[in-house]
């Protein structure tokens, strides 16, 4: 890997909507929020020294180790929100009873059709308003379906596991 090759901090200068690379944060809904965000760092501080930074730089050139220092950590949070959403949905699925497991499929896929919907009205907005609802929301909806697909693989996985094994026949043996 050549050295030369790669983007020096000098050669790029990172502003605000840099931060809007990549998937936008998932919404972690309230009734596993305490599980999910259990041991997450949520860059709290560092989005802390961003804005001192900016506040008193007043631009964004002059705080470019704020910003790339919090979007990787907002990318390790991230990462680890939705893998620990995926695994959540996937254990409700099997330990909730089966009435309520499937109640909670049926409003996740309600709420990705609402998703879907909102996404094509806002393929009308133009501009960076248009862009940020198209990205926000395509993020949205990506996150629900993948939540609504661990879902129901813990859903499968159940009714697989609550199935009685077969009794195998029992042999017959016959002498002549």
């Amino acid at each position: 890997m050549d050295v030369d090759s790669q983007p020096t901090m000098e050669e790029t200068i990172l502003v605000g909507d840099d931060l809007m690379l990549g998937p936008p944060s998932p919404i972690i809904p309230p009734e596993i929020a305490s599980h999910v965000l259990e041991g997450v760092d949520l860059c709290d501080g560092l989005l802390r020294n961003l804005f001192l930074c900016l506040q008193v730089n007043d631009i964004e050139p002059f705080c470019q180790d704020e910003i790339v220092l919090y979007r990787q950590c907002v990318e390790r949070r991230d990462k680890d929100l939705r893998k620990k959403l995926e695994d959540s949905e996937h254990k409700l699925g099997i330990s909730m009873p089966l009435e309520q497991a499937n109640e909670r499929a049926t409003q996740l896929e309600s709420e990705a059709i609402t998703l879907e919907r909102r996404l094509i009205l806002a393929s009308g907005v133009e501009g960076m308003e248009g862009f940020r609802q198209r990205w926000s929301l395509h993020g949205r909806l990506t996150d629900t379906r993948k939540r609504l697909e661990s879902l129901k693989q813990g859903i499968e996985k159940r009714g697989k596991d609550d199935e009685p094994a077969p009794i195998p026949p029992t042999k017959k043996w016959l002498f002549f």
